[in-house]
């Protein structure tokens, strides 16, 4: 049977880049297609009507026409813009790290709605949460377990036996906590305090309205990025790309935060000498 030639998706646009004279090749995310590759013909130039439709981050709904090499965006609406994740350089970056994710961790035309849903919704709380990096955490352990690689946070994963609310050790290779019976059998073995397993274990658990309630002092963060970012890259077997855009952008904001303290503090030191 003959597949139709027009297909019309809502999808997540992941990616693009230049394609041609005047194209671009876009990387999306579909609920029922999976990861696709299509090809918006003509949209970078100035007189197209696609261009503010297809732009990156945003929601969108598709008429896509089957190709030879590459399916062809025929008509693209507009659903929900994203914007602040265009204003925000901070938080566009850990958009940017959820579209490879995604790329990573995906086949193309995979099926994958829960996953689509996920996206749509880590997009949303990347716009609008308190605290980004929660969103990001909590979209890296949900991808992960729709993927396939659910880390294993509440039995050793030597001797099976329920964790005890200690300090344990966490190993990538072997997927899981580590009981401390049994850290010296794993090489590379990371000290996991009862507090990130337990942040851990809320958010692989429970629903993200309960999880954004949540308050993390930076050593807390950094342990729990350290740990999962180590466990994903054991996953893929290499770093994500965006990863180091986002630790230098993250020094730079923090060296420019440090410097404007600083200038005020020698400012209001003029003023009090001046009086």
């Amino acid at each position: 049977m003959e597949r139709e030639r027009l297909y019309r998706t809502e999808a997540l646009i992941l990616h693009r880049s230049d394609f041609g004279e005047a194209d671009r090749l876009l990387h999306v995310l579909t609920p029922h297609l999976g990861r696709l590759r299509l090809l918006a013909k003509g949209v970078r130039k100035l007189s197209s009507r696609k261009a503010g439709h297809v732009e990156l981050f945003s929601h969108v709904n598709l008429l896509v026409a089957r190709g030879s090499t590459f399916d062809i965006v025929s008509q693209a609406e507009l659903l929900e813009p994203f914007r602040t994740l265009h204003d925000n350089l901070e938080r566009a970056s850990m958009t940017y790290y959820v579209g490879e994710l995604i790329v990573r961790l995906t086949e193309e035309q995979d099926e994958n709605a829960p996953l689509f849903y996920l996206t749509l919704a880590t997009f949303d709380r990347l716009c609008t949460a308190r605290d980004p990096l929660l969103a990001l955490r909590y979209f890296e352990l949900h991808a992960l377990e729709l993927a396939g690689y659910r880390p294993q946070l509440h039995f050793c994963v030597v001797c099976q036996r329920r964790i005890e609310p200690v300090a344990n050790f966490f190993s990538a290779s072997m997927g899981g906590v580590l009981c401390s019976h049994h850290k010296g059998q794993v090489e590379q073995a990371m000290p996991l305090t009862l507090h990130a397993l337990k942040v851990l274990r809320h958010m692989q658990t429970q629903p993200w309205e309960q999880v954004a309630v949540l308050r993390l002092n930076s050593n807390l963060h950094m342990e729990i990025e350290t740990l999962v970012q180590g466990f994903i890259v054991h996953v893929l077997e290499r770093q994500p790309k965006s990863v180091e855009f986002i630790h230098r952008l993250r020094r730079e904001l923090r060296e420019n935060s440090l410097k404007e303290q600083l200038h005020k503090t020698r400012n209001t030191t003029q003023e009090g000498v001046s009086l």
